[in-house]
């Protein structure tokens, strides 16, 4: 079985990586193949990664904000290079009143501070999974 391969990073000028990095490193030690972006990508930058990887899931990070825009503007051009079969994980500082707004954007999973360990690996896994039935 292929290990699944899910691009990290934060887009923009928010530069709160620790998280981003935890997570990157939970994914590893679950069995998955990381790519590392790190702080201040481009969506289109990303995007370019997750095509070049071939890429099963992307993870970004949050924590200053603007994340609706950014999904919604991330979310769209996914679709334009028909990346859309990738699983979209995001975490950090998310309101949990928008999390319905960023589940119909197609966001597959949201994490929130302090979501355990077992369920970040698990849940990425299941995503990719749905994805792939679904394609």
């Amino acid at each position: 079985m292929k290990k699944i391969k899910i691009v990290t990073g934060k887009i923009g000028l928010d530069d709160h990586f620790r998280g981003i990095i935890v997570v990157s490193d939970i994914l590893r030690k679950a069995g998955m193949e990381v790519v590392y972006l790190g702080s201040g990508q481009r969506i289109d930058a990303v995007i370019n990664t997750m095509i070049q990887e071939d890429a099963d899931a992307v993870g970004l990070s949050f924590q200053c904000g603007g994340y609706l825009e950014i999904m919604g503007m991330f979310m769209k051009r996914l679709k334009e290079l028909k990346m859309d079969h990738a699983a979209v994980i995001i975490g950090g500082t998310i309101h949990p009143h928008e999390i319905p707004k960023l589940k119909e954007l197609g966001i597959s999973a949201v994490f929130l501070p302090g979501a355990p360990s077992d369920d970040i690996a698990v849940t990425v896994a299941r995503e990719v999974e749905k994805k792939k039935a679904a394609a």
